[in-house]
């Protein structure tokens, strides 16, 4: 019999009547009998239209915040927050455990009702489909962030024997997600059957590029950090359940399902580059109407999102202020600006492209055009000019020297102001399912051919204007293939939620998060010596040397190593206390 959460049914009458608010919080949908609410088709269909509303997104739900969910804080933004530096510890209460349950309560309310269905099961087939899949979204969201958790897959109330079980392991929630995603593709529709007015519901192809980031999250979990972070009460180690042989299976799976993906699915990169300068990797984050670029695209022409939720101007905007948020949570480290390619290839510390740092704006020049995309001058939406970006810290002009645009409200026309940004969130795109279809084939294989490549990894690069990346071209120039697939992962990737899971899954976390985090290059620049532009006395760490594609050169030290101490606890967050509380059978997590 499968364990259950016991925040989703306990009466504050029996424990802690006090923290009723904490735990206690069910959907409407409970208030009736699914007798008398699920007779037609209409009733499954408006039920299954509400879990797309419960992924995380730009629009707050139950207290879920986007900004928890954007990659602040990790080795590529220059502001640091405290999961990045191992400061995370045991709350009291935690929306992140309960919220997923209630969700996943109410995807087993329509599977409940399913079951009892007297009329044409064909006819709610693709609203069953859709509640298996978000049970898997919701489950694996709980496996990321606490690794084994409890399984649930019934509708359970107070009276229920189960309430006070035990985790299960991850390589069981691993199990019921996969099989949740497996019984749902077959009962979804087409991407082409789906009707304008559905624009945004699940595909078979949706439920197949999650399941490849599934198999692909556990399948490179299992090969590098393996059962390190098991201990949760239920096993130490992986069993017959998590073998090492999972690892070969599951990414020859990943192929497969990016595959058809990519072969069949119909989507494409939304490369506009000749009629936006280059700049596709701006306007996409932002494209709402055609007045939201020079070109006159609006959201019609987007054929790379595959799971996103829908926003619009003027029935639902994304209520959310990101103009005023991810220029500067988002602004970039040194290591990431250094991490974008030159257009010849080649990385700024072997490319004779590299223009230096002498100028503010000379290390944007002959650059990937990722990088003017997201990170120009907010002021101009231009390379920077000396003099026009000042470095006063905190509280000045930039603390770091560099803010971030990806996702800013676009200024092209009427100005979208803060809290009305509209665009479209995705979920899962097609440049994600070119980099897992590559991730895959080099971990499975240890080798990637130069026709995988151009089907995958080179269709990014070509919107990024780049050369093709090749088998000779790396060992010509002593480069390595995997960094090359990882590095491409994190800059076509940066900000959409991944790499703290990424770093997590390669099992480098530690390394890579308790390095310390620079800012601008002073060394030899304008700003070195010029208190017009470049304040010392505002950065309380200085600065610090640092390898970058001119040498080791002085760069503002925002975040030095000794404020950092991420450890192997910290690739799982701790149960809150009231959750032990609730179930004394729920364990802690290793360290915590």
């Amino acid at each position: 019999m499968k364990n259950i959460v016991t925040t989703l049914v306990l009466s504050s009458v029996l424990l802690f009547t006090s923290c009723q608010s904490d735990y206690l919080d069910l959907e409407p949908l409970d208030a009736q009998t699914e007798a008398s609410y699920f007779k037609t088709p209409a009733n499954f269909k408006a039920a299954s239209n509400d879990f797309y509303n419960k992924m995380v997104s730009w629009r707050s739900v139950d207290g879920s915040n986007i900004y928890n969910f954007m990659d602040f804080g990790t080795d590529l933004t220059s502001l640091s927050q405290e999961e990045g530096r191992g400061n995370t510890v045991e709350a009291v209460s935690d929306i992140y455990w309960r919220n997923p349950y209630k969700y996943i309560r109410a995807n087993n309310i329509l599977l409940n009702a399913a079951d009892k269905y007297q009329g044409d099961k064909a006819a709610i087939a693709q609203y069953v489909a859709a509640a298996k899949f978000f049970r898997a979204w919701h489950h694996f969201f709980l496996l990321k962030r606490y690794g084994g958790v409890p399984i649930v897959t019934t509708v359970v109330d107070i009276n229920d024997e189960v309430l006070y079980g035990k985790r299960n392991s991850r390589y069981e929630v691993m199990n019921q997600i996969l099989k949740d995603l497996s019984e749902a593709i077959p009962d979804l529709p087409l991407e082409q059957n789906i009707s304008g007015a559905d624009k945004g519901h699940l595909s078979k192809w949706a439920a197949e590029a999650f399941k490849a980031r599934v198999l692909l999250y556990e399948a490179t979990w299992e090969k590098y950090v393996g059962t390190t972070t098991d201990g949760d009460g239920i096993t130490t180690g992986a069993g017959s359940e998590g073998a090492a042989a999972n690892t070969t299976a599951y990414l020859e799976e990943v192929i497969a399902l990016t595959k058809d993906v990519m072969s069949n699915g119909g989507y494409q990169l939304w490369n506009y580059n000749s009629q936006l300068n280059n700049f596709s990797m701006y306007y996409l984050f932002n494209l709402e109407d055609a007045g939201s670029n020079p070109a006159g695209l609006d959201k019609s022409t987007n054929k790379e999102f595959i799971l996103y939720n829908k926003y619009d101007f003027g029935l639902l905007q994304a209520g959310t202020n990101l103009s005023h948020t991810v220029g500067s949570r988002l602004a970039p480290s040194r290591k990431f600006m250094d991490m974008f390619l030159c257009t010849d290839g080649l990385p700024v510390d072997k490319s004779p492209l590299f223009q230096g740092y002498v100028k503010v704006g000379d290390e944007y020049k002959n650059r990937d055009y990722r990088l003017t995309s997201y990170f120009v001058d907010l002021a101009t939406d231009a390379i920077p000019v000396s003099g026009a970006i000042k470095l006063f810290g905190p509280g000045g002009d930039s603390g770091s020297g560099y803010a971030n645009r990806k996702f800013r409200a676009y200024k092209y026309g009427t100005y979208r102001a803060a809290n009305t940004e509209s665009a479209d969130y995705p979920q899962i795109r097609l440049a994600e399912v070119y980099l897992m279809y590559a991730e895959a084939l080099y971990e499975l294989n240890g080798s990637i051919t130069d026709a995988q490549l151009n089907e995958s990894i080179n269709l990014i690069r070509q919107r990024a204007g780049l050369p093709a990346l090749t088998n000779a071209f790396v060992a010509a120039n002593g480069l390595n293939m995997l960094d090359e697939i990882r590095r491409e992962r994190a800059i076509e990737l940066f900000g959409e939620n991944s790499r703290y899971d990424d770093l997590k899954r390669w099992g480098i976390a530690e390394q890579v998060l308790n390095e310390p985090i620079l800012g601008s290059v002073i060394q030899g620049t304008d700003y070195q010596g010029n208190s017009a532009i470049y304040k010392p006395a505002s950065y309380p760490y200085g600065e610090l040397s640092v390898a970058t594609g001119k040498g080791n050169l002085n760069a503002l030290l925002l975040d030095p190593a000794a404020n950092r101490n991420f450890q192997r606890k910290h690739y799982l967050f701790p149960l809150s206390t009231t959750q032990q509380q609730l179930n004394t059978k729920l364990l802690q997590n290793p360290g915590y």
